[in-house]
Formats: C-alpha cells, sequence, structure tokens
C-alpha cells in the first residue's frame, strides 16, 4: 500500500484503503481492512468518518483509543491544511479555498458549529474561531460577542460560517434575522459583513450571492 500511494497518490485508493492504512500504522501486525469498511459502512464516506466525534467513533466495533486518536489527528491536519492555504492571501480573490476550507471544517458535523473569519484591512485573515457549537439544528450566537472579539482582534471585516447537519445549506429565518443583527453592529463600528456562508454535506449557500447581505 505505501508503494502504491507513492505511486499513485490518493486517487489509487478506495476510501476504505486509506483508512486501512491509517489504522495499520497505529495498530501494527493487525488486519485492519474490516475494521475500515465498518467505519465507512456505518459513516459513509471517509469525509464522515474523520469528521465524526470520539463518542460516535468508538460505539463501531474494534476501533479504540488509539484508533480514534489517529483518525481525530488525520482530520486535524486536513482542516489546517486547508486553514494555511488562505492565509496571508486576500480572502476574497481566494473564495474557493475558503470554502474548502469551511467545507471540511464544518461540513459533516453532527451538530450545528457557529465560525467567524476575522480580518484586516487587507482582506488578511487574522483569526479563525469557533465561536458556537448547538445542538442538531442550532448554535447560540450572541452578536455582542461576536462584535467585541472583532474589536480585541483590530478586525476591520468578517466572514460569518456555520453548518446545517441535515445537509441542506439553505439558511433559515433565524439564520437570516441573525445576519442582518449582526450587519448592523458591524456597521455601526466600521466592521464589514463580506457573507455568510452556511455549509452542508453537498454544498454550500452564500448570503452575498442570495442578495442577503
Amino acid at each position: 500500500m505505501r508503494a502504491r500511494l507513492i505511486a499513485g497518490g490518493e486517487d489509487a485508493f478506495h476510501d476504505y484503503e486509506l483508512l486501512e492504512y491509517v489504522l495499520a500504522l497505529v495498530t501494527p501486525r493487525r488486519d485492519t481492512k474490516p475494521l475500515a469498511k465498518r467505519l465507512i459502512a456505518e459513516f459513509g464516506t471517509l469525509s464522515s468518518v474523520l469528521a465524526a466525534t470520539p463518542a460516535e467513533l468508538s460505539r463501531v466495533d474494534g476501533l479504540g483509543d488509539t484508533g480514534i486518536a489517529a483518525l481525530k489527528f488525520v482530520q486535524a491536519a486536513s482542516v489546517r491544511a486547508l486553514r494555511d492555504d488562505i492565509t496571508g492571501r486576500p480572502l476574497l480573490s481566494s473564495w474557493q479555498a475558503v470554502i474548502d476550507y469551511l467545507h471540511a471544517d464544518m461540513a459533516h458535523g453532527a451538530v450545528e458549529r457557529f465560525r467567524v473569519l476575522f480580518l484586516n484591512n487587507r482582506n488578511l485573515l487574522i483569526r479563525s474561531e469557533l465561536m458556537a457549537e448547538g445542538t442538531v439544528n442550532q448554535a447560540p450566537v450572541y452578536v455582542r460577542e461576536v462584535m467585541k472579539r472583532a474589536l480585541e482582534l483590530g478586525a476591520t471585516a468578517i466572514v460569518l460560517a456555520h453548518n446545517h447537519p441535515s445537509g441542506d445549506p439553505q439558511p433559515s429565518r433565524d439564520d437570516i434575522a441573525m445576519t442582518a443583527q449582526i450587519a448592523a453592529a458591524g456597521k455601526a463600528l466600521g466592521i464589514a459583513l463580506h457573507d455568510h456562508v452556511v455549509i452542508g454535506r453537498s454544498g454550500h449557500a452564500s448570503f452575498r450571492q442570495l442578495g442577503l447581505i
């Protein structure tokens, strides 16, 4: 498998084979193919396996703490690499890289998570922060906390993002109302709201593209 990866890259493998190799690294001298196939059968896709919580992963027979930690390290490395791709570059001219990062970070989550990208006056990323984590259909967002953090970081613009665990990225009425409140508060403080992106499993919705900002 190592030779196949070096020669052919990730396209040379099925999803379960990539998992099989990662698990074999932390559980040597054990056939990890059945476990890898069980993970794909349970969660559906490689991305969903990596995004699953430790509690969800622990319910899969044969996967212990070491294997769970290995999978979460792979996810963390993937998200970190995508975040690095948007660091030091104007976000609005690197928009697909932003979407790729947000999708990797949020698309397969089982609960709603609300993230804010804080930008400087050159639209470079200052900080990407998870501001709230909630339930399957709600993450509590406080306008005051978003603005307070923007001022602390010296941000002049922000991009909002959250996921819909249902998979449908269509903004809800609550999403629209909350976004309007943040936009109004930001305008009063000289902090521009560039966009609010809702992430689903198979796509995303942009408030700016939908004419909601």
